[in-house]
């Protein structure tokens, strides 16, 4: 156990270090997996082999784990080809990457395939994701490349070229000319980074949009949508924004309904255009919507063969009408309105769309986790454990303009890594956020993280419209000038989980965590002289030592069990060696691994303050901590800690049930105190840093 504390905080730094060298941004995109395109492309060209996957190989269990998982009928008589198998002359990229590229196949996957649509819809973009240059004829070595950007990182995944092939045709994504093989590869390296096909079924276009880009996504139900509606689209789309629509369902019987003029319910489209026509003498408002089925298209009005084009100009009508079954098609924007439910855009840059003048926003990111008995406290309806959330403050500085004295921000929280679970039979967490003012006595500070007291006294300033097991929730805010609390958090506590936490203001702001600083404001120890100490103690002192009159690992170990079994509100199973052995470590003065009457009793009093401590934040009377007791008896024993090192003490001292008992309450406190004041003894300077070498460092772990 130690060992694994140890590496993961190692690990945790060193990712830090990267981060600021500029790794996982996407001119510098992690190697997923650790697996190197160029040097195993060139391994294959030099051995003069075909690339073949190891992490995600030609396998079942890398279609799925239920309707596609081994032995089901959907899998039945697939096999895996490359495309120089399948078609005499495959092209990775055949005249360019267009729409027509991206057909639906066996998989529930139209959220994603609608975000690809829209990609090849800006070069920049694409090529970001899919890197330039492949091919099967220069340097083929049947390996391909494509980045994703995830959780607030770019990633580069490597596939190889192997598709899943069923009655002599591909599975999944396929281009409508059968001998392009981009999309289909892309959909593969995304499978991979979701673990298999099957963990892409159903989900939402503003998923695709963001790992495809790294912007943030905004919702506009189309019920009650905004009077600019129209000109924030428009602009969107000039500026290379991913646009994405639905219908929504009302209940699954209705799942992928087709209506009686051809549109499909609980189906992912991609807005891939605007346009104003005259028509009869009247200006009217156009969109181009693409079903990424490729057929399956709308039938009423501007639909390919309605009478509305004959009327008119020829010019725009042979500009923008291609009378084929190829799932795209014109509707006017009143018809949109009615007939679809919700759009979601993707800011790329990301723009404010509903500022008339282009402006950056500014932008912060966080990673955090939640984590069962340490920092998942739940939703506000539990006032006992909220407060023990991970805490961010954003200070809004400027208002948006000398008309409007509101300062507008987007708060974007996403949930890690769940679709990629759904193999382990977990989902979606139902998450959300809560935003408080800053109390005047924490403004312009830092190192303070929130307590219970008072979430119990100030309601919550804003939030997310509401709780949802989407990954991410987002939600845009227009409020005054100051220093605001953001508190995301799953609805129910103790639900595990990472997430990802992004804050997107109008006018430059200031970020940051909200944490507890590191400190231990420990009370001075009243060493006395023999002399001082009462006669019952000496008494029972020389009854406990024995001849030697000092007391030993094992004497101290029997003494403080067979004390603490007389204490029967107190839960323990005893204290351990490991235990006792800290104890004489803190309070043995002279290195002889024993302790004398003077340590003994400093320990003694040390031991009974604990235990007055543990009885007064054990809330419930249950006789052991819960987390958030632990948490308020260490801040009261005088320490103060991050969340990091909170979840660390929770790992380590807490039962399966998250309880701490009062053995492993004490043996923490002893810890902490002992690792305080070793190194307060070696700041001699006391600037914060003290420095080791390996022996030094050694003894200290292995014996503190």
């Amino acid at each position: 156990m130690e060992r694994v504390f140890a590496s993961g905080v190692a690990a945790r730094l060193q990712n830090q270090r990267n981060r600021d060298d500029g790794l996982g941004q996407n001119h510098k995109a992690i190697k997923y997996l650790g697996q190197d395109y160029e040097a195993l492309r060139n391994q294959c060209l030099q051995n003069g082999v075909l690339f073949s996957d190891d992490a995600f190989p030609a396998l079942p269990s890398s279609l799925g784990f239920k309707e596609l998982g081994p032995r089901t009928a959907k899998t039945q008589g697939v096999y895996w080809k490359r495309p120089t198998e399948i078609c005499s002359n495959p092209e990775f990229i055949m005249h360019g990457a267009t729409r027509t590229d991206i057909c639906q196949g066996a998989l529930g996957d139209c959220w994603l395939l609608a975000a690809i649509a829209s990609l090849t819809l800006n070069d920049a973009v694409l090529h970001r994701v899919v890197p330039p240059g492949q091919s099967f004829h220069s340097q083929y070595a049947g390996i391909f490349h494509f980045q994703f950007w995830q959780f607030g990182e770019w990633v580069d995944v490597v596939v190889d070229d192997r598709l899943p092939v069923k009655d002599g045709k591909l599975l999944f994504v396929h281009s409508a000319e059968g001998g392009e093989f981009w999309s289909a590869l892309l959909e593969k390296a995304y499978a991979k980074v979701n673990g298999c096909y099957e963990a892409l079924s159903g989900g939402s276009t503003s998923e695709g949009f963001e790992d495809f880009t790294g912007g943030v996504t905004e919702m506009y139900e189309l019920r009650k949508p905004p009077s600019d509606l129209y000109n924030i689209i428009s602009k969107a789309v000039e500026r290379g924004s991913l646009l994405g629509c639905s219908i929504d369902i009302s209940s699954n019987l209705d799942m992928e309904a087709v209506t009686f003029k051809k549109l499909v319910k609980g189906h992912a489209y991609s807005l891939t255009g605007v346009h104003e026509v005259a028509y009869r003498g009247l200006p009217t408002k156009l969109v181009r919507i693409r079903n990424p089925w490729g057929e399956v298209e709308w039938t009423g009005a501007w639909s390919d063969n309605s009478s509305e084009w004959n009327r008119v100009d020829a010019a725009d009508r042979d500009k923008l009408l291609k009378r084929s079954d190829d799932g795209e098609f014109w509707m006017s924007f009143s018809d949109f309105l009615q007939e679809f439910t919700r759009l979601e855009i993707c800011n790329l840059t990301p723009d404010t769309l509903k500022c008339p003048n282009i402006r950056k926003w500014n932008t912060a990111l966080y990673t955090g986790e939640w984590r069962r008995g340490s920092t998942a406290g739940g939703c506000r309806n539990f006032p006992a454990t909220f407060w023990i959330n991970p805490q961010f403050k954003v200070a809004l500085k400027h208002s948006d303009s000398d008309e409007d004295p509101g300062c507008s921000f987007l708060v974007a929280l996403m949930q890690k890594d769940r679709r990629k679970q759904r193999k382990e039979g977990k989902d979606m967490e139902t998450i959300g956020f809560a935003i408080y003012d800053v109390p005047n006595e924490f403004l312009g500070q830092s190192g303070v993280h929130l307590k219970r007291e008072f979430f119990l006294t100030h309601g919550s300033k804003a939030r997310s419209e509401q709780f949802i097991n989407l990954r991410e929730v987002s939600s845009r805010f227009s409020l005054p000038p100051g220093e605001y609390i953001i508190v995301p958090s799953t609805f129910e506590p103790n639900c595990d989980g990472d997430f990802v936490l992004r804050v997107f203001s109008e006018k430059p702001a200031d970020h940051e965590e909200l944490d507890d600083e590191i400190s231990a404001d420990l009370p001075e120890e009243e060493t006395l002289d023999e002399s001082q100490i009462d006669a019952g103690f000496k008494n029972l002192f020389r009854q406990l030592a024995g001849p030697d009159l000092e007391i030993s690992i094992t004497e101290l170990q029997t003494i403080l069990n067979r004390i603490i079994g007389k204490h029967k509100d107190l839960k323990t199973d005893g204290f351990g060696k490991e235990s006792c052995r800290s104890m004489i470590n803190l309070m043995d003065k002279d290195g002889n691994g024993k302790l004398g009457l003077t340590e003994f009793h400093v320990l003694w009093e040390k031991i009974k303050t604990y235990l007055t401590v543990f009885r007064k934040f054990d809330l419930d009377k249950s006789g052991t901590m819960s987390s958030y007791e632990m948490r308020m008896a260490l801040e009261s024993a005088g320490f103060k800690l991050t969340n990091s090192l909170f979840q660390l003490i929770i790992l380590r001292y807490s039962d399966p049930d998250m309880a701490v008992d009062f053995d492993n309450f004490v043996t923490c406190l002893i810890r902490l105190e002992t690792m305080y004041k070793t190194f307060k003894h070696l700041d001699t300077d006391a600037d914060g840093i003290v420095s080791f070498n390996f022996f030094q460092w050694i003894s200290l772990t292995m014996f503190a």
